[in-house]
């Protein structure tokens, strides 16, 4: 029994290392300086990242006959997709390579159709990216998702819906919003997003971009821990102990 209880007592000791904690990802220092998510940043329009699959539409005289779905003869072209290209370009017919990484689904729209004012009159352009994703993890072994984002502005509380919610073991006080930093040469943005107070739902509200990883830390459980990690040895232990009484009393 005394050797029994060291051995729990040492793995008592070892319950805060990372051998009972291998699941969690992603962690950082008690000191840690988290961006901040003010409002100028948390609604942000989607931007154009490269990768991204933009199906565009393009009509003249201002779309005038776009609602005639029977009529084709005053568009452009439909329904025809063009990848952000990794210098953050698109190639499009007739104005060729135009750069739109950052910008807006308006703002892109906006410089297509000026670009396009050449050709026809009173362009009008419509663009819809459809590959727009980001990475979910809710709080849970095995709950992860990769999460396709139909709405062009989908919000930080609407990818954790689409993903199942936050699980029982999952940390709603302790969410992390991971976003590339618009500079390639400085760390990735880190947001802390408290969701278990009514008073943090703008941050809740925050616009997601394409890539972003949303983790949800998991609850620690020592004492499961313990006990998963404790079964086996006991059991070992117990057989021993049992064979042994029977050579005993042979």
């Amino acid at each position: 029994m005394r050797q029994l209880t060291i051995l729990i007592l040492a793995v008592l000791a070892l319950s805060s290392c990372k051998v009972f904690k291998s699941n969690l990802m992603l962690k950082t220092p008690r000191d840690f300086n988290y961006d901040r998510l003010i409002d100028s940043v948390g609604n942000q329009d989607y931007k154009l990242s490269p990768n991204d699959a933009v199906i565009y539409r393009v009509f003249t005289n201002d779309g005038f006959k776009l609602i005639d779905l029977a009529s084709t003869s005053n568009n452009f072209r439909n329904d025809v997709e063009v990848i952000v290209e990794s210098d953050g370009q698109v190639k499009m017919p007739l104005i060729g390579r135009i750069p739109v990484e950052g910008l807006s689904i308006i703002e892109a729209e906006k410089l297509m159709e000026e670009k396009y004012a050449e050709f026809y009159v009173k362009p009008y352009v419509s663009l819809k990216v459809t590959n727009k994703r980001v990475i979910v993890f809710p709080g849970n072994t095995g709950l992860a998702k990769v999460v396709t984002l139909t709405n062009n502005n989908t919000t930080l509380i609407e990818a954790l819906a689409i993903a199942g919610g936050i699980p029982e073991d999952g940390k709603a006080y302790k969410a992390k919003l991971i976003r590339k930093n618009p500079n390639p040469a400085n760390k990735p943005l880190v947001y802390l997003v408290d969701l278990s107070r009514i008073e943090n739902i703008k941050m809740a509200n925050a616009k997601v971009q394409a890539g972003d990883v949303i983790y949800v830390e998991p609850r620690y459980r020592p004492l499961r821990t313990l006990t998963n990690e404790l079964s086996p040895i006991i059991t070992l232990i117990t057989i021993i102990l049992v064979v042994y009484q029977f050579t005993l009393f042979r």
